[in-house]
């Protein structure tokens, strides 16, 4: 077998390979001679028809059979020949199967590229910090008690906060549209759930008042009809609502499922801030860190990889709409960035990894299970679904070895570390 390569680009390949008549010769003489032994044909005992009559009815098919055998074992003996590393299957053309003459083909790919770890020696990386305060955890539970807030009628001018009930009716240029009509509304002012000035003009409104008001569409707003419009409202109060918020007792503890009381119920809110909190700044950093292995290394990468990453995500955020937009094909264009990033990321820790001949840590493993079952009702059982489940084992340790790149990537990093407030660091993760 000879074997050539020519670079088509800075990644592209181009394997020629001529494969000896003899040797397809052969092959097809050995499976015609099986075949001998197998075949069953009219007026002939099985095993016993003569290989003349098999060559003349199978010797076409039987050469093709080997040449394809022929060409996927050479194609990936050559490639391994040539310590090549295809990021893609190769394209195979140019098939010289002429009878007689030697076997070429050539086959076309991609290779992976070779990754050369720059140092991270004297590169800053920030450390966003925080903790929880009992100042945190006494918001937390004022947004608990907004959860179970029970409605009083009060007869009194409807205040911010109040809930009204209210029926309406929409009319532009005097003509009623649809979505405009509604009866028994439950509608707490300042909640910004209805278009901009809707809600500010019923502060002061009492039980049994009528009241009409002109509002005015956003341009965006999604019902194009309406768009930009300016509209009446004709609205009658039915009732007018104060909030009562819970008092923190026992009591309360138990509408969440804790029957050990107040403070036990507090306890637990706390531990679940602190586990999100460092779910959350554990992220940034590793984000950061990411970020910093990116920086230092620039990589040319296959398109065929970047390509399938851009499907992944597609799927991913498909299954992410609405029913109604199931069907809906998202342009490649929108994850063309986040795919190359994930591409290159996932060639560099795999170098990491690899240069430095890490290997799981069993023991974090074990913790980063105990952590993810503390999260749930039943956590033994979360335990016991890790464990026989060989998928979301290897996933969970893919985390793991994740997480121990980014702590050898920080031993050559720089940190400055940033205190922010709880709530800073909750509300800038999640937006």
């Amino acid at each position: 077998m000879q074997v050539s390569v020519e670079s088509t680009g800075t990644l592209g390949r181009k394997i020629t390979v001529q494969v000896p008549a003899d040797q397809i010769d052969d092959a097809v003489e050995k499976k015609l001679k099986d075949l001998t032994r197998s075949v069953k044909l009219d007026g002939f005992r099985p095993g016993k028809v003569p290989l003349k009559v098999v060559k003349q009815k199978f010797s076409g098919q039987v050469r093709q059979e080997v040449i394809g055998e022929v060409l996927q074992s050479t194609l990936y003996e050559a490639i391994d020949q040539e310590k090549l590393k295809p990021a893609e299957g190769p394209k195979v053309e140019n098939v010289n199967m002429e009878p007689g003459q030697a076997m070429e083909y050539s086959a076309t790919f991609d290779v992976y590229p070779e990754v050369k770890l720059a140092s991270l020696e004297g590169k800053k990386v920030e450390k966003t910090v925080s903790s929880v305060d009992e100042s945190d955890v006494d918001k937390m539970f004022e947004k608990l008690q907004t959860q179970r807030v029970i409605w009083e009628n009060v007869d009194r001018a409807a205040q911010e906060s109040d809930q009204v009930i209210i029926n309406f009716l929409g009319r532009i240029d005097g003509e009623a549209f649809e979505g405009g009509k509604a009866d028994n509304v439950p509608l707490v002012l300042g909640s910004n759930s209805m278009i901009p000035g809707f809600e500010e003009q019923l502060i002061g409104v009492k039980e049994g008042d009528n009241k009409t008001i002109e509002v005015t569409f956003p341009d965006d707003y999604q019902s194009k009809e309406v768009a930009g419009k300016l509209a009446e409202f004709d609205i009658t109060v039915l009732k007018v609502n104060k909030p009562v918020l819970p008092e923190l007792d026992d009591e309360f503890a138990k509408g969440f499922g804790i029957s050990d009381g107040i403070d036990t119920f507090r306890k637990e809110v706390r531990a679940n801030m602190e586990r999100e909190l460092a779910t959350r700044m554990q992220s940034q950093m590793k984000t950061a860190v990411m970020d910093a292995l990116l920086d230092a290394n620039e990589l040319e990468l296959p398109q065929a990889l970047v390509d399938d990453e851009c499907n992944n995500l597609a799927q991913q955020a498909k299954g992410n709409q609405p029913e109604a937009l199931k069907d809906v094909n998202l342009p490649k264009e929108l994850f063309v960035e986040q795919a190359r990033k994930r591409v290159a990321l996932g060639l560099l820790v795999a170098e990491v990894i690899q240069a430095n001949q890490l290997q799981v840590d069993k023991g974090q493993v074990t913790n980063k299970l105990k952590e993810i079952a503390s999260t749930y009702e039943q956590p033994d059982e979360v335990i016991k679904a890790y464990s026989q489940n060989p998928k979301l084992l290897q996933s969970l340790e893919g985390l793991v070895l994740e997480d121990q790149v980014v702590e050898l990537l920080c031993k050559q990093l720089e940190i400055d570390e940033k205190t922010v407030p709880f709530d800073d660091m909750m509300n800038e993760s999640a937006s």
